[in-house]
């Protein structure tokens, strides 16, 4: 299985992957945080760490200061069915009003379950592209690290959906 991971390049923008981590490696990963979030369920616990990481690495409006349209963005993941995630991205305007909810749905079979990311250097924050693709999925604020985890999060997500 394949982990994206993030190595800086002479350029603005940098996303690499990272080796595949071995069998004990991934089979530690998951008790880890069956044991954090208190379940024996795996499906669980990586819905709930990545909902945790979505939610300490929202970008606030806070973090804009300068930007002409600042806003907060929040984002929740769920299974909408077998073999497709929910993605809710919630927007608020920076003056707390103006609440838009939209819902993506992301089918996971047949996929690359490696997740890309971007957090190019000056910027404020990183983009996730969707599996398979080059098209951003979502954002969070720029912290290179908790990219790296929220990326490796999310591809064990996929992975344990795509087994159904």
């Amino acid at each position: 299985m394949l982990l994206c991971g993030l190595l800086f390049s002479v350029g603005a923008r940098a996303a690499e992957t990272q080796p595949a981590l071995s069998s004990e490696e991934q089979a530690r990963y998951l008790s880890e945080l069956k044991r954090l979030y208190m379940t024996s369920d795996e499906r669980k616990a990586l819905f709930a760490h990545a909902n945790s990481l979505l939610s300490t690495y929202a970008l606030s409006a806070g973090y804009q200061v300068g930007q002409a349209d600042r806003r907060d963005l929040r984002y929740q993941l769920s299974l909408a069915r077998p073999g497709e995630l929910m993605l809710r991205e919630e927007t608020r305007a920076a003056n707390g009003t103006g609440v838009a909810v939209h819902n993506r749905l992301l089918p996971v079979f047949g996929v690359d379950p490696s997740i890309s990311y971007e957090c190019p250097r000056g910027g404020i924050s990183c983009t996730f592209n969707a599996p398979g693709s080059n098209a951003p999925l979502l954002t969070i604020v720029r912290d290179v690290k908790g990219a790296g985890e929220l990326a490796k999060a999310l591809s064990f997500l996929i992975r344990n959906v795509q087994k159904g």
